[in-house]
């Protein structure tokens, strides 16, 4: 089952929800923050929050503190919060970076947020509530290029970074002023700030540069997908053991767990995609899950339908439509639950899909 809604903006390039999935914040591709509220069935746009000066290139919404935090090309990122009359006001968060911010992501207990850059730095952010702005320390080494994506481990001080010299790092974000106590996890101990536990090159062959990257929910494993059209996957509980998977389709932005064995991917074929990963860690193609059809006309064949069409001298109007909802690049997926998540694209449409749960969704969809 899928909801459509178009909210009357040509392109969303990023969004968010909060904890009640009944406000959505987007970005209509500017540098403006657009918060909706849901009416009924419909969504009413609340407010538009004009503090960056450059496209907005990410969104995420904390659903625990309801503080929105957004990075933008301007090179500067703001945590947003509703006063008590409920209009948004930001705070700074100092960044300390000379080139575009381009990924923005909380730590699971909303204490902390990283915002990765063109400056080939991750900033690791916490409050000072004494100057009422987020300070930042960095991580640079061994960083080459620009940050494109960022991901946090569920034990709130490991972060996974995707950047355009082909990687994939792993790394500590622990920051003594927050974080109480040092964690051990499969990827390593978190210790000092920076410390890079593994990196994973996207295609020994050279590959593309990194679109994103995403933790599984128990942690122990974190999936790519890069700009060759391949999706991969590594395990630290199998010695870091990486599993790729060349693809047959257009490159993928997006990919988000459902749970420990399923991801979906989504980007330029503008449809979701299903890939699964099995038990001994083989990652396979699942299935589409726009299943969107086109329909011959009164059942004419194909050459039957030319000569209508060539005989009246006129031409179909939805002849370049694409075989999907969505009819250009899908540019965010946001996990709702482990049977619906959402889709924005660059048509200007966000779409709610819900598939009940991963093993009925293989049960009734066509297999591809």
């Amino acid at each position: 089952m899928t909801e459509v809604y178009n909210l009357g903006v040509d392109a969303v390039t990023c969004h968010d929800w909060n904890e009640g999935h009944n406000g959505i914040a987007l970005c209509p591709n500017n540098n403006e923050l657009h918060v909706y509220k849901q009416e009924a069935s419909n969504w009413k746009l609340s407010e538009v929050l004009q503090e960056h000066d450059q496209r907005i290139m990410g969104i995420d919404w904390a659903p625990k503190t309801n503080k929105i935090v957004t990075c933008a090309a301007d090179k500067t990122a703001y945590v947003w919060s509703q006063n008590e009359e409920g209009k948004w006001t930001p705070a700074w968060v100092l960044l300390r970076t000379n080139r575009a911010a381009t990924c923005v992501k909380w730590s699971p207990k909303e204490d902390k947020l990283a915002v990765g850059s063109g400056d080939r730095i991750i900033s690791v952010c916490y409050f000072a509530s004494e100057n009422n702005w987020w300070v930042s320390k960095h991580i640079k080494k061994p960083l080459r290029s620009t940050v494109t994506a960022i991901d946090w481990h569920p034990n709130n001080m490991i972060l996974a970074a995707g950047s355009t010299d082909y990687k994939v790092r792993v790394f500590s974000a622990f920051v003594k002023e927050v974080d109480k106590n040092n964690s051990d996890s499969s990827w390593g101990s978190s210790s000092n700030l920076g410390n890079m536990f593994v990196d994973f090159c996207n295609s020994p062959n050279g590959g593309g540069w990194v679109h994103d990257v995403a933790f599984s929910p128990c942690g122990t494993k974190v999936c790519w997908v890069g700009h060759n059209s391949s999706i991969c996957v590594a395990d630290s509980m199998q010695g870091n053991a990486v599993t790729r998977l060349l693809t047959e389709y257009l490159p993928f932005l997006r990919c988000v767990w459902l749970d420990s064995n399923y991801i979906i991917t989504a980007g330029h074929d503008c449809m979701p995609m299903v890939y699964k990963v099995d038990e001994s860690g083989k990652l396979s193609f699942a299935t589409k899950l726009d299943n969107t059809q086109k329909k011959e006309a009164a059942g004419l064949t194909a050459m039957r339908k030319f000569q209508s069409l060539d005989r009246q001298a006129r031409t179909e109007i939805n002849d370049s439509a694409l075989d999907s909802i969505h009819q250009n690049t899908i540019t965010s997926i946001r996990k709702l639950s482990k049977s619906r998540f959402s889709t924005s694209s660059l048509d200007g449409l966000l779409v709610v899909w819900d598939i009940k749960s991963p093993e009925l969704m293989m049960n009734n969809l066509r297999l591809n």
